[in-house]
């Protein structure tokens, strides 16, 4: 059981190399054998115990060998510098899994990651339209990444097609689309029209609500 009481509502983004509709979500192994990939959110509205995180950002780049379950994967946590040293210790907290039960996003991710490297603390610019599935992350010296709408390859129309885990630990719901990446952290990869999820979510110490 959770040690502190934490709560995180807003707009969530992944984004992998893989083929779009995330193998991981279908319990099958990644598209090209390893896992490269960011995921995070903008905090609409939250807190760690007493203090606020309303407003911040912060991603996650990860590489892992092989699938997610078999673990042995690296991670770099990114946070958006305008976080105090007080939202910095209770994001740090989250994300260490310390304070989440068993089974749900951040105690899993504390168990498959076995390289966790010093976060990187710089400003985030992020823009999102869950509707039009569309997004666009820039931050200085770790990552970039643009999220477009899957195209029809034959009328080049806009494709839409949507994710629904009502079991799912990290999104219940999650709009598909294509993302550009280049990642110049510790991690560095770039993809070109690889997966994207879009989603709102409200992640609790009990798993995500939403």
């Amino acid at each position: 059981m959770s040690c502190q009481d934490w709560r995180l509502e807003g707009d969530w983004l992944k984004n992998c190399n893989c083929a779009f509709g995330c193998p991981c979500d279908f319990l099958a192994p990644p598209t090209e054998g390893e896992c490269l990939g960011f995921l995070g959110m903008h905090i609409a509205s939250g807190h760690f115990g007493d203090t606020r995180l309303d407003g911040l950002s912060f991603f996650v780049v990860v590489k892992f060998p092989g699938p997610l379950h078999e673990g042995n994967g690296d991670a770099q946590p990114l946070i958006d510098e305008s976080a105090s040293p007080e939202q910095l210790e209770a994001l740090s907290e989250i994300l260490s899994g310390a304070h989440s039960n068993e089974g749900t996003l951040f105690h899993i991710f504390s168990l498959i990651v076995a390289r966790l490297h010093d976060p990187i603390i710089a400003p985030i610019e992020f823009e999102f339209d869950m509707a039009g599935r569309t997004a666009r992350i820039e931050i200085p010296g770790a990552l970039s990444s643009r999220v477009t709408p899957i195209r029809n390859p034959v009328t080049e129309e806009p494709h839409r097609i949507r994710v629904v885990m009502p079991e799912g630990f990290e999104h219940l719901e999650g709009e598909v689309a294509s993302s550009d990446i280049d990642s110049t952290g510790d991690l560095a990869f770039t993809t070109r029209g690889s997966h994207s999820t879009l989603a709102h979510v409200i992640q609790t110490p009990q798993g995500v609500v939403a």
